[in-house]
């Protein structure tokens, strides 16, 4: 994603640039009343981009508009220029790993894999499909039948068969879904070596902690909007330097609320059904000073709980901001 220009030298920046791996200018999407997206925009160049986001906030809409398996109701989704439904010498250019499983359980991994392999024109199926398979670390299983598969294994199996023709952009939808940590991880670096080598690769994700592993660039998406986008360290500061709450119960609740306040990010303790509710600025320094400040009160801590890090609530306070 590149940083916006000033208006008198934004046209010759333009005209400079070669077309973008993909872009989408005002993109929605609708069915029936439902909208699913709604007038995104964004670019991506080479590189690894998390697109995050709560279940239902339109990621898989984006992705399939990107593969080309959607039409846009308004807006443009492109490729090099080049527009993505409808053309299918877009699609040699791309690979898509679907959250659904997406797969023939009588066929076996190899089976699957080289199917794509053969229906991309490859001029060696077989050899390419040795290639992915090995990078996904299948090969001591790949001729057993998918329907014998753990989810993890599928969901390598089908990153496999989305490289096997050596795409320019990889697409993934919650692709580390049912792998253990192991291969998660080896996953994760395969991602960022195709990366290194020029791809441009956008996967999705409802787990922050997936994404802050994996990607240099962020898009926040949430109720079809793009709530955020750029450099992922900037956005994870806006997720961290954002209000938070706390509940904690204790042995002296008003004596430790007091001591609290004397905190220049504590913005306001209140009594409420029992508990005391606590509210800061900075939620590590917050959370570094509470037993301190227990410690000095002579209170003993039962209990600490964060109450809004769920990531409805993050997303919330990014489009509110």
């Amino acid at each position: 994603m590149t940083a916006a220009t000033g208006p008198s030298s934004r046209a010759a920046t333009i005209e400079a640039l070669p077309p973008a791996p993909v872009e989408l200018s005002g993109v929605s999407r609708w069915y029936g009343n439902v909208v699913a997206v709604n007038e995104v925009s964004f670019r991506l160049e080479p590189g690894v981009t998390g697109l995050l986001g709560p279940n239902g906030a339109g990621k898989s809409t984006l992705l399939h508009l990107i593969a080309g398996l959607l039409a846009p109701s308004a807006g443009s989704v492109t490729i090099s220029g080049r527009s993505v439904f409808g053309d299918p010498g877009v699609y040699r250019e791309i690979g898509l790993v679907p959250e659904r499983e997406a797969v023939y359980p009588f066929l076996t991994g190899r089976e699957f894999v080289e199917a794509n392999a053969t229906l991309q024109g490859l001029p060696d199926p077989a050899s390419a499909t040795q290639r992915a398979i090995a990078e996904v670390e299948l090969t001591d299983v790949q001729d057993r039948p998918l329907a014998g598969y753990s989810k993890g294994m599928r969901q390598r199996a089908k990153v496999a068969a989305a490289f096997v023709h050596d795409p320019r952009i990889l697409l993934l939808d919650e692709p580390f879904n049912g792998m253990d940590p192991r291969q998660r991880l080896h996953t994760m670096g395969f991602l960022r070596r195709l990366a290194e080598e020029g791809r441009t690769i956008l996967f999705s994700s409802h787990i922050l902690e997936e994404v802050e592993r994996v990607a240099d660039q962020v898009l926040v998406v949430i109720a079809g909007r793009l709530a955020a986008s750029g450099d992922f360290r900037a956005i994870r500061r806006l997720m961290t330097d954002r209000p938070h709450t706390f509940t904690l119960r204790s042995s002296n609740d008003r004596r430790l609320a007091a001591q609290l306040l004397g905190e220049p990010f504590v913005t306001g303790v209140t009594l409420e059904d029992g508990l005391l509710v606590a509210r800061a600025a900075d939620f590590g320094a917050f959370s570094r000073a509470v037993a301190a400040r227990a410690r000095e009160a002579d209170v003993t801590l039962y209990e600490v709980l964060p109450t809004d890090e769920s990531l409805e609530s993050v997303f919330s306070y990014l489009v509110r901001g």
